[in-house]
Formats: C-alpha cells, structure tokens, sequence
C-alpha cells in the first residue's frame, strides 16, 4: 500500500536524501544544467522548485530559509542575484527534464535537468514567443498600397 507515500526516498535514510539533493541543488544552480537518473531528477524538481519560488522576494527570512535547505552561501547568493531575475516573470515550471536514455553499466534511465531560462536552443535570444489563442476569427493583413517609382531611363543623345 502506498498510504502517506508523497515523494520518492530513493533507497536512502532521510539525511542522506537531504543531503544528496542539497548538493544537486548547488550544483544545478552554479553550472545550471546536470545530468542524473530520472527519479533523482523528478525528486530534484520537487525539492528546488519552492525554493526558486522564494528567491523571487529578496527578504532576509527567505534567504535564511532557502539557506537551511541548501547549505551553501554561494548557491544562495548565485540564486538571489542572478537566477531570481531572469526567472521573476514566470509563474512556475523552472526546470525542465529531457531524457537521455540509459546509463551503459547499470541500464539506469538518464536525464538532463536544467533551467529552463538559461538554454538558448529553445529560448533563443532569451526572447518569448506570444502566445496565441484560437479563439476568434483570424485578423487579416492590412493592405500596403505599393507606389511604384519611375526610374529616369537612360536617353541616348
């Protein structure tokens, strides 16, 4: 039965689980993309999504309070300083998982865990696409009425 069962445990005693994704956090954080399995990486996205969420108001209780989950001063300013401000207008959804197929020694499922703002093949130029809806009828092009110019010919005298 899986009564009370929130979040995977990953074989490991609860302060090796902290522990582990304390230091996956810090190192998604300072290089912004890792590869790992895709059970630690779907723990990973539970563990670090809150805590993006709260570095996008700067206080002095939540860097305290992302701190007691990271352990690590440099993640934490890294996060507050640089990761917070390209991330404040998204409402959720940091992190993206691509599957990479399976390890070679053990079969062990793979994947890439990175931040979504910080990869440029699929944000190029950092710009957004608008959204679109399909609502509505599809507005026409406005009309440009070409005027043609006249090009002096060329007269033989």
């Amino acid at each position: 039965m899986r009564h009370g069962k929130k979040f995977n445990h990953l074989g490991r005693k609860t302060a090796h689980r902290k522990a582990m994704l304390a230091n996956m956090s810090c190192s998604l954080i300072e290089h912004k993309r890792i590869n790992t399995t895709e059970a630690k990486a779907k723990a990973l996205r539970k563990f670090v999504e809150p805590l993006l969420t709260k570095s996008k108001n700067d206080t002095t209780h939540n860097r305290r309070v992302v701190f007691s989950y990271l352990r690590d001063k440099f993640a934490v300013t890294e996060l507050f300083k640089e990761i917070s401000v390209k991330i404040a207008d998204r409402p959720g959804g940091y992190l993206r998982i691509i599957k990479l197929g399976n390890r070679q020694g053990d079969n062990a499922p793979m994947a890439m865990v990175e931040l979504v703002d910080y990869n440029e093949i699929y944000n190029p130029n950092g710009k957004k696409a608008k959204k679109t809806t399909r609502r509505g009828k599809k507005k026409a092009d406005p009309v440009v009425d070409v005027v043609e110019t006249e090009t002096p010919e060329t007269s033989e005298e």
